[in-house]
């Protein structure tokens, strides 16, 4: 009995000595520094940009939509196609859902976006009198919305902050051991009880574009990476 109970106290110790702690807040504090001067020459992600140059959380919410499993370089010429062809509820509600789909293509799944453009717009007018919530759960209540869009109408919309979790920032935030989680709603709410609230609203766009150059899932290029010795690289078998 004391031999076995000596065995699983042994792997205790091993296993409490293997395990890193999370990243503390003054740690992803400077991460987030640190990323925010290498990110500077890079572009934004496409949603960002629609909400810079348009100001206008019904754009933003429809670029959204556009950007769902579709490339940035595929959904801003997307956008902007179809906003140089109606940019306000109404005028959206004239545009066929034919003509729509011609505009978006190739974002994916654009015959279903087009239909759905159709249906947030025609919900906004019935119940919100024609403007988009800036509460999350009421834009939960559109149809074809999710959290990963509604966070982002709240931050690149009004500015307001909340937590959008892809894939990127899913990924990115375990593989640095800020946070250990299973999927992208469970990353978000972890967030929200971790992350200060000042940096909420970057958040997304920061993980998102690091994500898409440096930070890949696959073979992510650690060697130039300005936070690689913070980040914890988990799940990473293979770098450059």
């Amino acid at each position: 009995m004391f031999y076995l109970l000596h065995c699983i106290d042994s792997l205790n110790v091993s296993f409490n000595v293997s395990m890193p702690k999370l990243l503390d807040n003054t740690q992803i504090a400077q991460v987030i520094k640190l990323l925010k001067v290498a990110m500077r020459d890079l572009p934004d992600p496409s949603v960002t940009l629609v909400g810079k140059k348009f100001k206008s959380p019904f754009l933003v919410l429809i670029s959204c939509l556009l950007s769902l499993r579709t490339r940035d370089e595929t959904t801003l010429p997307a956008s902007e196609r179809l906003f140089a062809r109606a940019d306000t509820i109404d005028g959206m509600l004239k545009v066929p859902v034919s003509e729509i789909q011609k505009l978006i293509y190739p974002v994916g799944f654009y015959k279903t976006k087009a239909r759905r453009i159709h249906e947030i717009c025609q919900g906004l007018k019935d119940r919100f009198g024609g403007k988009v919530p800036d509460e999350i759960d009421q834009l939960l209540t559109l149809n074809g919305v999710g959290r990963k869009t509604a966070n982002l109408v709240l931050t690149e919309g009004f500015g307001k902050p909340a937590i959008c979790v892809d894939t990127h920032v899913h990924r990115i935030s375990n593989r640095l051991g800020y946070i250990k989680t299973k999927n992208p709603n469970e990353t978000e709410f972890a967030l929200r009880k971790k992350l200060p609230a000042q940096y909420w609203i970057d958040y997304n766009a920061q993980l998102v574009t690091w994500g898409q150059n440096v930070c890949k899932p696959i073979s992510p290029i650690c060697s130039t990476c300005p936070v690689e010795k913070i980040c914890q690289r988990n799940g990473v078998t293979t770098s450059r």
